[in-house]
């Protein structure tokens, strides 16, 4: 049978497909665009929220909820002090492309190895003895809560 109602949705350009985050970061128009950490968005959509209750306008459509708990499970650092503490060590590296700083905030690497093997585009950005001291920083931030 065949489709007889009107499209939902606008239609989309395809992608390119020049988008890549290997070896050689490739984010076409997406390249300088800031990237969050699962932290940042966590405390970004709460905030929202917040405002949205204090406001009488929230509509916890499934979709948000079913991302605040997606961002309450994994989002590595919940205290706003330290997500800003790990948003200052990864400025702190120009070296770094905004994609690599949010990358590196949200996996939350233990060794260097395991970062540039998830992350390859930082293998020849950094030594791996430097590396392993900012992972190292950034795991000091974390909270193991059960």
């Amino acid at each position: 049978m065949a489709n007889e109602h009107a499209p939902t949705a606008r239609t989309r350009e395809k992608p390119s497909g020049d988008e890549e985050a290997t070896a050689d970061l490739k984010l076409g128009e997406f390249q300088t665009v800031p990237a969050l950490t699962l932290s940042e968005a966590r405390v970004l959509i709460n905030a929202v929220i917040d405002n949205r209750r204090s406001l009488r306008k929230v509509d916890g459509t499934e979709t948000l909820t079913k991302t605040q708990d997606y961002l309450e499970v994994f989002a590595r650092f919940k205290q706003k002090e330290n997500i800003e503490a790990v948003d200052r060590m990864l400025s702190a590296k120009p070296e770094f492309e905004l994609f690599e700083r949010s990358q590196l905030g949200s996996l939350c690497c233990e060794t260097a190895e395991e970062a540039k093997t998830l992350i390859p585009s930082l293998t020849n950005k950094i030594t791996d003895q430097d590396l392993q001291e900012l992972l190292d920083d950034i795991t000091k931030l974390r909270q193991f809560v059960e």
